[in-house]
């Protein structure tokens, strides 16, 4: 069945960049819909970034408000690896970062970080970022 495994978390100073990544296996499709979680202690889950894409194009990406600007979804189909590039983070970002599939694209109209679309969870990666 479908896998996700994150990587690239770790501890920064504020100011400054990691890169997370969810290598993907057990499956392939023409189309992708794929997500970003993080959950902060004494928090809910909430959703940071999420992709549409198919056949080698994004159709739709969408951003929390609090990482607009500084944080980029990617998705390597080649590689089966979906990407967060985060920047100038911040003390508030730190959360374990889980990463999440909708396979096959849900249809109809969702919440593009409703959590009952996706089917797929990975175990999530710990960000830490100190002021």
């Amino acid at each position: 069945q479908v896998q996700l495994v994150e990587s690239g978390g770790g501890s920064v100073q504020a100011g400054g960049s990691l890169r997370l990544s969810c290598a993907a296996s057990g499956y392939t499709y023409r189309r992708y819909y794929m997500g970003w979680f993080r959950q902060a202690p004494g928090k809910e889950r909430e959703g940071v970034a999420a992709i549409y894409t198919g056949g080698g194009s994004t159709y739709y990406t969408y951003y929390a408000d609090s990482v607009k600007g500084r944080f980029t979804i990617s998705q390597d189909n080649a590689k089966n690896t979906l990407y967060l590039q985060m920047n100038s983070l911040k003390p508030e970002d730190t959360a374990m970062y889980y990463c999440a599939a909708d396979l096959p694209p849900s249809g109809g109209t969702w919440d593009p970080f409703d959590e009952r679309r996706f089917d797929y969870w990975g175990q999530g990666t710990q960000v830490t970022v100190s002021s």
